[in-house]
């Protein structure tokens, strides 16, 4: 049965799924996706990663303000089936009830835990040891509609960073999704309320959330680094210039040693810089000082010896 399938999403998340689906012999007949927008320092206007997929295929590419706006191209096409992988817009009832096998959204957590639009970051942030991949029956509520398929595994990697789960996810995400197609159009699939007596809720991030609070934990921090990297970043102040901490460690504090205030930079036993938390010490592996390159602890320490002592905003 040959499927016609119209495809939504806009991130690098959306991109490698469509372009697995389209490996896996679905060819979808549109592409709706965000409009371009300024990107980086220069604001250089650029595609969306999905939009750049679709190309490399010669599908044809819509990019609503609202997906309300297309609703009549959607309409003309009479797709049995909507795919959505991180949209960033919700799909409201005049859309939803168009396609015949319904919409079904790819989501990289396992829903109902982190619902919204953070789901890996949040993974990342709250030390789970557990993750994986929900394909839901889109309803008008985020990350709320019956669960078609899910899909769990460890996370065994202590360091993950939110690049290397992104990935992760998506792959798996793709492998899910071609695995469950056939099944979900021949109704051998039947869907399952989630458990709502579960439900865990992420935010939309913002700049402002990697702001670096020295009196949180050591083990807290360092997970930040990792979960908001490389958007929004986590960074800390001195003299009101900016310091993004790249890459961090944990050093266990002695039961009895002394406490110092947080945000107080030391010098390690490795030679890095140590600075002291509500809980241990953050060792700073790779930082990034305002207007400066990336550059190792040592390497920063030797252009910057007074810094050791300093409080850190």
């Amino acid at each position: 049965m040959q499927l016609k399938i119209i495809f939504i999403g806009t991130p690098e998340f959306g991109a490698i799924i469509l372009e697995e689906l389209i490996k896996g012999g679905y060819l979808p007949v549109l592409v709706i996706t965000a409009p371009d927008k300024p990107v980086g320092r220069k604001q250089i206007v650029t595609p969306p990663p999905v939009k750049i997929s679709a190309q490399k295929y010669n599908i044809p590419v819509l990019q609503p303000e609202k997906i309300l706006n297309v609703k009549s191209e959607i309409l003309n096409l009479k797709p049995d089936l909507i795919i959505v992988a991180a949209f960033g817009q919700i799909l409201p009832k005049e859309i939803l009830e168009i396609p015949k096998y319904g919409c079904l959204n790819v989501h990289p957590s396992l829903l109902p835990r982190w619902r919204g639009s953070s789901p890996i970051q949040y993974t990342i942030l709250n030390g789970d040891k557990e993750t994986g991949l929900t394909i839901i029956l889109m309803t008008e509520k985020v990350d709320q509609g019956d669960v078609i398929a899910i899909s769990k595994f460890q996370i065994t990697n202590s360091q993950i960073t939110y690049l290397k789960l992104h990935n992760m996810l998506a792959e798996k995400g793709a492998k899910l999704l071609l695995k469950i197609l056939p099944k979900w159009i021949t109704e051998k699939i039947k869907p399952l309320s989630q458990d709502e007596t579960m439900t865990t809720c992420t935010k939309t991030l913002k700049k402002e959330d990697g702001k670096i609070d020295w009196r949180k934990p050591a083990q807290y921090i360092e997970r930040q680094i990792r979960a908001f990297q490389p958007w929004p970043g986590s960074f800390c102040f001195l003299d009101e210039k900016q310091i993004k901490i790249l890459e961090a460690d944990v050093l266990k504090q002695a039961k009895n040693g002394p406490f110092s205030f947080p945000g107080k930079t030391f010098l390690a036993p490795n030679d890095k810089i140590a600075v002291q938390t509500g809980k241990d010490f953050l060792v700073i592996e790779k930082l990034q000082f305002e207007g400066k390159k990336p550059m190792s602890s040592e390497e920063f320490l030797r252009g910057h010896l007074k810094f050791i002592g300093e409080i850190l905003k």
